[in-house]
Protein backbone atom coordinates (compact mmCIF):
# COMPACT_ATOMS: atom_id res chain seq x y z
CA UNK A 1 0.00 0.00 0.00
CA UNK A 2 1.39 3.35 -1.00
CA UNK A 3 1.50 6.51 1.25
CA UNK A 4 -0.22 9.38 0.39
CA UNK A 5 0.54 11.27 3.57
CA UNK A 6 2.14 15.00 2.62
CA UNK A 7 3.11 17.70 5.46
CA UNK A 8 2.59 21.04 4.68
CA UNK A 9 4.48 23.14 7.82
CA UNK A 10 2.51 21.65 10.42
CA UNK A 11 -0.38 20.13 8.55
CA UNK A 12 -0.24 16.74 7.92
CA UNK A 13 -2.57 16.20 5.17
CA UNK A 14 -3.91 12.59 4.24
CA UNK A 15 -3.40 13.13 0.10
CA UNK A 16 -1.79 16.17 -1.97
CA UNK A 17 -4.98 17.16 -3.33
CA UNK A 18 -6.68 19.82 -2.29
CA UNK A 19 -9.27 22.25 -3.95
CA UNK A 20 -8.62 25.79 -5.13
CA UNK A 21 -10.75 28.73 -3.17
CA UNK A 22 -13.16 30.28 -5.43
CA UNK A 23 -13.70 26.94 -7.32
CA UNK A 24 -15.31 24.80 -4.91
CA UNK A 25 -17.43 27.26 -2.73
CA UNK A 26 -17.53 26.12 0.53
CA UNK A 27 -17.34 22.17 -0.23
CA UNK A 28 -20.39 21.53 0.65
CA UNK A 29 -21.93 22.28 -2.18
CA UNK A 30 -20.07 19.14 -4.11
CA UNK A 31 -21.24 17.06 -1.06
CA UNK A 32 -23.61 15.11 -3.49
CA UNK A 33 -21.13 14.22 -6.01
CA UNK A 34 -17.82 12.81 -3.41
CA UNK A 35 -16.83 11.92 -0.34
CA UNK A 36 -15.55 14.91 0.63
CA UNK A 37 -13.45 13.45 3.71
CA UNK A 38 -11.33 11.91 0.94
CA UNK A 39 -9.94 15.20 0.31
CA UNK A 40 -6.64 16.84 1.53
CA UNK A 41 -8.17 20.07 2.36
CA UNK A 42 -10.29 22.27 0.74
CA UNK A 43 -9.38 26.25 0.35
CA UNK A 44 -12.34 27.83 0.72
CA UNK A 45 -14.16 30.65 -0.73
CA UNK A 46 -12.44 34.07 -0.06
CA UNK A 47 -13.19 36.09 2.70
CA UNK A 48 -13.28 39.92 3.21
CA UNK A 49 -13.97 41.66 6.62
CA UNK A 50 -17.46 43.14 5.40
CA UNK A 51 -20.01 41.71 2.92
CA UNK A 52 -18.76 42.11 -1.19
CA UNK A 53 -21.25 42.26 -3.75
CA UNK A 54 -18.80 41.47 -6.59
CA UNK A 55 -18.39 42.74 -9.82
CA UNK A 56 -21.01 43.59 -12.23
CA UNK A 57 -22.22 40.31 -14.96
CA UNK A 58 -21.33 39.45 -17.11
CA UNK A 59 -17.81 38.06 -15.00
CA UNK A 60 -17.03 34.49 -16.49
CA UNK A 61 -16.02 33.96 -19.95
CA UNK A 62 -14.94 30.75 -21.94
CA UNK A 63 -11.76 30.96 -24.12
CA UNK A 64 -9.65 28.20 -25.70
CA UNK A 65 -8.16 25.66 -23.45
CA UNK A 66 -9.17 27.95 -20.31
CA UNK A 67 -11.83 30.11 -18.84
CA UNK A 68 -11.76 33.98 -17.62
CA UNK A 69 -13.37 35.32 -14.55
CA UNK A 70 -14.11 38.32 -12.77
CA UNK A 71 -16.06 37.65 -9.44
CA UNK A 72 -14.25 40.17 -7.44
CA UNK A 73 -14.52 37.70 -3.86
CA UNK A 74 -18.05 37.50 -3.46
CA UNK A 75 -19.13 36.74 -0.05
CA UNK A 76 -21.02 37.57 2.80
CA UNK A 77 -18.03 38.53 5.15
CA UNK A 78 -16.23 36.41 7.25
CA UNK A 79 -19.02 36.70 10.57
CA UNK A 80 -21.36 34.89 8.18
CA UNK A 81 -18.73 32.51 7.28
CA UNK A 82 -18.08 31.54 11.42
CA UNK A 83 -20.96 31.78 12.47
CA UNK A 84 -23.37 30.18 9.60
CA UNK A 85 -21.18 28.15 7.29
CA UNK A 86 -18.35 27.42 9.65
CA UNK A 87 -20.10 25.25 12.13
CA UNK A 88 -21.86 22.85 9.41
CA UNK A 89 -18.26 21.98 7.55
CA UNK A 90 -15.87 21.90 10.78
CA UNK A 91 -16.71 18.40 11.39
CA UNK A 92 -15.66 17.11 8.14
CA UNK A 93 -12.54 14.87 8.28
CA UNK A 94 -10.34 17.33 6.06
CA UNK A 95 -8.74 20.55 6.46
CA UNK A 96 -10.77 24.01 5.73
CA UNK A 97 -8.38 26.41 5.06
CA UNK A 98 -9.80 30.21 4.59
CA UNK A 99 -8.65 31.88 2.08
CA UNK A 100 -8.36 35.71 3.47
CA UNK A 101 -9.05 39.18 1.44
CA UNK A 102 -8.39 42.65 2.36
CA UNK A 103 -8.47 46.33 0.44
CA UNK A 104 -5.75 47.09 2.98
CA UNK A 105 -3.50 45.27 5.45
CA UNK A 106 -5.83 46.33 8.60
CA UNK A 107 -8.92 44.66 6.70
CA UNK A 108 -6.44 41.32 6.11
CA UNK A 109 -5.64 41.88 9.77
CA UNK A 110 -8.87 42.15 10.79
CA UNK A 111 -10.25 39.28 9.21
CA UNK A 112 -7.20 37.27 10.07
CA UNK A 113 -7.41 37.70 13.78
CA UNK A 114 -11.42 36.42 14.06
CA UNK A 115 -9.91 33.46 12.11
CA UNK A 116 -7.21 32.97 14.78
CA UNK A 117 -9.65 32.95 17.45
CA UNK A 118 -12.22 30.60 15.74
CA UNK A 119 -11.55 26.68 17.20
CA UNK A 120 -9.97 24.31 14.40
CA UNK A 121 -8.86 26.76 12.05
CA UNK A 122 -5.14 25.23 11.22
CA UNK A 123 -4.08 26.91 8.87
CA UNK A 124 -5.35 30.22 6.02
CA UNK A 125 -4.44 31.51 2.57
CA UNK A 126 -3.40 34.77 2.66
CA UNK A 127 -4.28 36.03 -1.32
CA UNK A 128 -2.53 38.77 -2.64
CA UNK A 129 -2.98 37.42 -5.84
CA UNK A 130 -6.61 38.31 -6.79
CA UNK A 131 -6.58 40.27 -10.00
CA UNK A 132 -9.86 41.16 -9.91
CA UNK A 133 -10.54 43.94 -7.33
CA UNK A 134 -9.88 47.56 -7.56
CA UNK A 135 -8.39 47.84 -3.97
CA UNK A 136 -5.71 45.05 -2.40
CA UNK A 137 -5.20 41.29 -3.92
CA UNK A 138 -2.89 41.83 -6.76
CA UNK A 139 -1.80 44.93 -5.90
CA UNK A 140 -0.06 43.12 -2.56
CA UNK A 141 1.61 40.77 -4.75
CA UNK A 142 3.82 42.08 -7.08
CA UNK A 143 6.12 44.15 -5.37
CA UNK A 144 8.34 42.75 -2.94
CA UNK A 145 8.17 45.11 0.04
CA UNK A 146 4.13 45.59 0.01
CA UNK A 147 4.06 41.94 0.19
CA UNK A 148 6.40 41.52 2.86
CA UNK A 149 4.40 44.47 5.00
CA UNK A 150 1.22 42.36 4.76
CA UNK A 151 2.48 38.66 5.02
CA UNK A 152 4.35 40.16 8.52
CA UNK A 153 1.15 41.60 9.95
CA UNK A 154 -0.79 38.89 9.64
CA UNK A 155 2.10 36.27 10.37
CA UNK A 156 1.88 38.26 13.59
CA UNK A 157 -2.16 38.09 14.15
CA UNK A 158 -2.06 34.13 13.33
CA UNK A 159 -0.60 31.12 15.17
CA UNK A 160 -1.31 28.67 12.59
CA UNK A 161 -0.22 27.43 9.48
CA UNK A 162 0.57 30.59 7.32
CA UNK A 163 0.56 30.15 3.24
CA UNK A 164 0.78 32.87 0.78
CA UNK A 165 -1.22 32.85 -2.57
CA UNK A 166 1.15 34.52 -5.24
CA UNK A 167 0.47 36.24 -8.10
CA UNK A 168 2.32 35.13 -11.53
CA UNK A 169 1.61 38.64 -13.01
CA UNK A 170 5.22 39.54 -11.77
CA UNK A 171 8.60 39.59 -13.69
CA UNK A 172 10.72 37.59 -11.50
CA UNK A 173 8.18 35.29 -8.96
CA UNK A 174 11.32 34.02 -7.00
CA UNK A 175 11.52 37.70 -5.81
CA UNK A 176 8.22 38.13 -4.38
CA UNK A 177 8.73 34.16 -2.79
CA UNK A 178 11.48 35.04 -1.34
CA UNK A 179 10.13 37.93 0.24
CA UNK A 180 7.38 36.62 1.98
CA UNK A 181 9.35 33.59 2.88
CA UNK A 182 11.57 36.14 4.60
CA UNK A 183 7.86 37.88 6.37
CA UNK A 184 6.91 34.67 7.91
CA UNK A 185 4.77 32.33 5.65
CA UNK A 186 4.86 28.82 6.03
CA UNK A 187 4.05 27.80 2.78
CA UNK A 188 3.03 29.04 -0.74
CA UNK A 189 0.57 28.43 -3.09
CA UNK A 190 1.06 29.94 -6.56
CA UNK A 191 -0.12 30.12 -8.99
CA UNK A 192 -3.20 32.22 -9.28
CA UNK A 193 -4.81 33.40 -12.61
CA UNK A 194 -3.20 35.64 -15.22
CA UNK A 195 -4.21 39.05 -16.25
CA UNK A 196 -6.05 38.72 -19.57
CA UNK A 197 -9.38 39.41 -21.52
CA UNK A 198 -11.91 38.99 -23.96
CA UNK A 199 -13.88 40.41 -27.12
CA UNK A 200 -16.82 40.45 -28.28
CA UNK A 201 -16.12 40.62 -31.81
CA UNK A 202 -19.90 41.38 -33.10
CA UNK A 203 -20.47 43.59 -30.11
CA UNK A 204 -17.45 44.65 -30.36
CA UNK A 205 -17.12 45.13 -26.67
CA UNK A 206 -14.93 43.46 -24.44
CA UNK A 207 -17.02 39.81 -22.85
CA UNK A 208 -16.35 40.73 -18.90
CA UNK A 209 -18.09 43.84 -17.36
CA UNK A 210 -14.24 44.53 -15.59
CA UNK A 211 -13.06 44.65 -19.60
CA UNK A 212 -9.65 41.86 -18.01
CA UNK A 213 -9.83 38.88 -15.85
CA UNK A 214 -8.09 36.23 -14.31
CA UNK A 215 -7.08 33.06 -17.20
CA UNK A 216 -7.05 29.70 -15.44
CA UNK A 217 -7.44 26.16 -16.82
CA UNK A 218 -5.28 24.19 -18.85
CA UNK A 219 -3.75 27.40 -21.37
CA UNK A 220 -1.58 28.19 -18.29
CA UNK A 221 -0.55 25.16 -17.19
CA UNK A 222 3.04 25.29 -19.14
CA UNK A 223 3.87 29.02 -17.54
CA UNK A 224 2.60 27.74 -13.86
CA UNK A 225 4.96 24.53 -14.12
CA UNK A 226 7.69 26.82 -14.94
CA UNK A 227 7.11 28.85 -12.03
CA UNK A 228 6.71 26.00 -9.67
CA UNK A 229 9.82 24.92 -10.79
CA UNK A 230 11.63 28.27 -10.85
CA UNK A 231 10.33 28.74 -6.67
CA UNK A 232 11.33 25.49 -5.70
CA UNK A 233 14.75 26.04 -6.39
CA UNK A 234 14.87 29.58 -4.87
CA UNK A 235 12.78 29.17 -0.77
CA UNK A 236 12.84 26.37 1.52
CA UNK A 237 8.95 25.84 2.38
CA UNK A 238 6.88 23.99 0.97
CA UNK A 239 4.58 24.69 -2.04
CA UNK A 240 1.03 24.16 -3.54
CA UNK A 241 0.99 24.34 -6.99
CA UNK A 242 -2.29 24.83 -8.96
CA UNK A 243 -2.49 26.49 -12.83
CA UNK A 244 -4.59 24.56 -15.01
CA UNK A 245 -4.45 20.60 -13.50
CA UNK A 246 -7.36 18.70 -15.04
CA UNK A 247 -6.36 15.38 -14.24
CA UNK A 248 -3.51 12.45 -12.58
CA UNK A 249 -1.21 13.25 -15.04
CA UNK A 250 -1.14 17.11 -14.47
CA UNK A 251 -1.04 16.64 -10.99
CA UNK A 252 2.12 14.42 -10.83
CA UNK A 253 3.73 16.98 -13.01
CA UNK A 254 3.02 19.46 -10.64
CA UNK A 255 4.89 17.44 -7.92
CA UNK A 256 7.64 16.40 -9.91
CA UNK A 257 8.45 20.08 -10.70
CA UNK A 258 8.46 20.59 -6.63
CA UNK A 259 5.25 21.47 -5.30
CA UNK A 260 4.43 18.88 -2.03
CA UNK A 261 0.56 19.44 -2.61
CA UNK A 262 -1.42 20.67 -5.53
CA UNK A 263 -5.23 22.25 -5.63
CA UNK A 264 -7.69 21.97 -8.08
CA UNK A 265 -9.29 24.93 -9.55
CA UNK A 266 -10.83 24.88 -13.14
CA UNK A 267 -11.34 21.44 -13.90
CA UNK A 268 -14.51 21.20 -10.57
CA UNK A 269 -16.68 23.24 -13.05
CA UNK A 270 -16.50 20.34 -15.51
CA UNK A 271 -16.22 17.31 -13.74
CA UNK A 272 -17.11 17.50 -9.82
CA UNK A 273 -15.98 14.68 -9.09
CA UNK A 274 -12.05 15.48 -10.68
CA UNK A 275 -10.65 15.45 -7.03
CA UNK A 276 -11.29 11.51 -6.20
CA UNK A 277 -10.02 10.55 -9.76
CA UNK A 278 -7.08 12.29 -8.95
CA UNK A 279 -6.17 10.97 -5.90
CA UNK A 280 -7.17 7.10 -7.57
CA UNK A 281 -5.02 8.23 -10.37
CA UNK A 282 -1.90 9.29 -7.98
CA UNK A 283 -1.91 6.54 -6.55
CA UNK A 284 -1.97 4.09 -9.40
CA UNK A 285 1.05 6.16 -10.93
CA UNK A 286 2.71 5.52 -7.65
CA UNK A 287 1.97 1.33 -7.79
CA UNK A 288 2.75 1.37 -11.47
CA UNK A 289 6.13 2.63 -11.00
CA UNK A 290 7.12 1.14 -7.64
CA UNK A 291 6.68 4.42 -5.54
CA UNK A 292 5.74 3.85 -1.64
CA UNK A 293 5.56 7.47 -0.68
CA UNK A 294 3.92 10.25 -2.52
CA UNK A 295 6.22 12.96 -1.23
CA UNK A 296 9.46 11.04 -2.81
CA UNK A 297 7.73 13.36 -6.04
CA UNK A 298 8.36 16.60 -4.71
CA UNK A 299 10.90 17.74 -6.92
CA UNK A 300 11.92 14.50 -8.40
CA UNK A 301 12.40 15.96 -11.59
CA UNK A 302 15.42 14.63 -13.78
CA UNK A 303 17.07 16.76 -15.92
CA UNK A 304 19.78 14.45 -17.47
Amino acid sequence: MVDLHVNIHRLNLKNPVMTASGTFGFGEEFADFIDLNRLGGIFVKGLTPKLREGNPYPRMAETPSGMLNAIGLQNKGVDYFIQTIYPRIKKLDTYIIPNVNGSTIEEYVEVTEKLNATDGIHAIELNISCPNVNQGGMAFGINRHSAMSVTGAVRNAFKGTLIVKLTPNVTDITEIARAVEDAGADALSLVNTFLGMAVDAEKQKPVLSTVTGGLSGPAIKPIALRMIWQVYHAVKIPIIGMGGIMNATDAIEFLLAGSSAIQVGTANFIDPQITVKIIDGIQDYLIRHHINRVSELTGALQLD
